[in-house]
């Protein structure tokens, strides 16, 4: 299995594609932000721009494992725990964690990726996918997440955009 070279997610699409060596080779669809794209600290938007993985989080964790304050709790996600804690930001399974590359727009001061916890993570097979209802994070199905995670390095580039994605975004996965 190849590393991927580079993670593009689509605010438009509500995508995330994976691709390696120019070529698609993972597609899967994602939660966005309900307010939006958006830098600054504290608005619960979708940051823009360039991204790198600065972290990954929760290896060999069970699918479903519940992260709160980046460690597992000791919990795995099931109906009856989300009735007991209704309203919670689910962050289950594994976390990349996400630092901008663009001083002013993503990184330091007030719209710093990395200090607002942008993360891609797992979430709730209950919640819909294509649909941007997040707190700012991109979420992902748990099994999407445990497949793209192994083939996600540390430094990974990931683009964030609001324009669809290129025609390749169409293509047929390698």
């Amino acid at each position: 299995m190849r590393f991927l070279d580079l993670l593009h997610i689509s605010l438009a699409d509500q995508a995330l594609y994976g691709l390696t060596g120019g070529s698609l080779v993972l597609r899967f669809p994602v939660s966005t932000a309900l307010n939006g794209p958006g830098e600054r600290s504290g608005s619960g938007c979708t940051p823009r721009g360039q991204h790198r993985v600065r972290a990954k989080i929760g290896e060999g964790l069970p699918q479903g494992a519940v992260l709160r304050g980046r460690r597992w709790t000791g919990e795995v996600w099931s109906p009856a725990l989300h009735e007991q804690f209704p309203g919670r930001d689910w962050i289950l399974t594994r976390i990349l964690w996400l630092s901008g590359c663009e001083p002013g727009v993503n990184r330091l001061g007030e719209v710093d990726t990395f200090r607002r916890y942008i993360y891609i993570h797992g979430t709730p097979d209950s919640e819909p996918m294509g649909v941007p209802l997040s707190h700012g994070c991109v979420r992902l199905r748990n099994a999407d997440l445990l497949e793209l995670y192994p083939r996600v390095p540390v430094g990974c580039p990931v683009r964030i955009d609001e324009a669809p994605c290129p025609d390749w975004a169409a293509a047929r996965l390698d």
